[in-house]
C-alpha cells in the first residue's frame, strides 16, 4: 500500500480531541469548515496574477473524493480523457464510472512525458489527468514538460487535473513545479491534494481541490450528493497540521530519502532488473526481465511474502513491471529486495 509507516503528529491527534471535547460533532458546511479552507487558499502555490479565496476550495474525503467529484462532475458520456500512463489506476476507473472514454498515451522511455503523443492526443480532449510527482513511477515532470503542455494546450478548453499529493516528498536534484505555478496552466486546473502523505493522514480521510470557481462549484454539487460534508473534528486536526513546524514534514521526507538510497543500492546494477531513479513519492517502478505477466510476479513475490502491486494495474505499458513502495522500516525494506532480487536478478527464472 502507498501509506506512510509514521504515526500521525501529535498535535493533529490532540487537536482532534479538543475538538470532540468541544462538542464539535455536528456536521460542517458542506464546502469544508470556511476557517480551513481560507488557510488552505493562503497556501496555495503561488500563480502568476492569480488570488484564492475559501470559495476556491473544496475540502473532501481524502484526494479520493476530490478527484470523484471534479471527473464525475465534469465528464459525460462520449467527453475523452487524456491520461498519461503508467498511472495510478483511480483516474481512468473514474473516467468510465462517469461514461467517458479513456485515451492512455505512454510515457517516454525515461517515464516522462512524450511530449509528441501528447500533442497528437489532446485535441479534441476534454480533460487531462496526472500526478505529480507520479504514482507510480516517482517521477517529477519538470517546469519545462508543464510549459510545453501549456502550449499545447493553447486555445483549448481542455480542463487539466493535477494531483499533487506527494507535492513534499521531492529528493535532492529535483525541484517540484506545481501546474498552478504556470501561467499557461493556472486558470485551466484543478489542483487536488490530500493531507494523507505530508502528514501520515492517511486514515483521517481528509484531501481538498482548488481551481476555476465554476468547476469547484460543480464539484462541491457532485461531492455534497454523494459524500456529504467532511468529519468536523477531523478538519480541526486538519488545520493543525498546517501549523506544525516544518521539520516534522522534512523529519519524515528525510526518512524516504534514506529508504530510497537503500532501493537504489540493492537495485543499481542487479542483471534482470532496470529501475528509473525515483525522483519524489515513495515508490519504485520496477522493470524485469523475466518472461511471466505483472500479476504473475506479483503472486509469486506474495507467495515469498513481499508485497508489491503488478504494474499492468497502471495501464498498458505498465506490464513487466511491478511497484515497490519504501514506505515502509529500513530492516523491512532490505528483506523485501533481497527476495525480490532473488526471484527475479536472473532474467533466466
Amino acid at each position: 500500500m502507498g501509506e506512510p509507516d509514521h504515526a500521525t503528529p501529535l498535535p493533529v491527534v490532540e487537536a482532534a480531541m479538543a475538538a470532540l471535547r468541544k462538542g464539535e460533532t455536528h456536521y460542517a458546511d458542506q464546502q469544508g469548515l470556511r476557517i480551513l479552507r481560507a488557510e488552505l487558499a493562503s497556501r496555495l502555490p503561488a500563480g502568476p496574477g492569480r488570488s484564492w479565496t475559501a470559495d476556491d476550495v473544496l475540502v473532501t474525503h481524502g484526494a479520493t473524493a476530490a478527484l470523484t467529484a471534479v471527473v464525475l462532475a465534469m465528464i459525460g458520456p462520449g467527453d475523452r480523457v487524456v491520461i498519461p500512463e503508467p498511472a495510478y489506476s483511480l483516474y481512468a476507473d473514474l473516467v468510465v464510472l462517469a461514461g467517458g472514454t479513456v485515451d492512455f498515451v505512454p510515457l517516454a522511455p525515461d517515464l516522462h512525458w512524450d511530449l509528441d503523443a501528447l500533442a497528437r492526443a489532446l485535441p479534441g480532449a476534454a480533460m487531462m489527468l496526472f500526478s505529480n510527482p507520479s504514482n507510480p513511477t516517482g517521477i517529477v515532470h519538470s517546469r519545462q514538460e508543464l510549459e510545453v503542455l501549456g502550449a499545447l494546450l493553447e486555445g483549448t478548453d481542455v480542463l487539466v487535473v493535477s494531483d499533487e499529493a506527494y507535492h513534499r516528498l521531492v529528493y535532492p536534484g529535483h525541484v517540484l513545479t506545481s501546474a498552478l505555478q504556470v501561467q499557461s496552466l493556472s486558470d485551466r486546473t484543478v489542483y487536488v491534494q490530500t493531507f494523507s502523505k505530508t502528514y501520515a493522514m492517511t486514515g483521517w480521510r481528509v484531501g481538498y481541490l482548488a481551481g476555476p470557481r465554476e468547476v469547484v462549484d460543480a464539484a462541491a454539487q457532485t461531492h455534497r450528493t454523494s459524500n456529504g460534508s467532511v468529519n468536523t473534528a477531523v478538519q480541526y486536526a486538519a488545520l493543525a497540521a498546517l501549523d506544525l513546524p516544518d521539520g516534522v514534514v522534512d523529519d519524515m521526507a528525510d526518512t524516504y530519502r534514506r529508504r530510497r538510497e537503500i532501493v537504489m543500492a540493492y537495485l543499481s546494477g542487479v542483471p534482470g532488473l532496470h529501475l528509473t531513479p525515483p525522483e519524489g513519492a515513495f515508490y519504485g517502478f520496477l522493470r524485469y526481465d523475466a518472461d511471466r505477466p505483472s500479476e504473475v510476479i506479483a503472486r509469486e513475490l506474495a507467495e515469498r511474502q513481499v508485497m508489491v502491486r503488478a504494474g499492468a494495474e497502471y495501464g498498458p505499458s505498465g506490464e513487466r513491471h511491478v511497484r515497490i513502495s519504501f514506505a515502509a522500516s529500513a530492516d523491512d525494506l532490505r528483506t523485501g529486495l533481497e527476495r525480490i532480487v532473488a526471484h527475479l536478478g536472473d532474467p533466466g527464472t
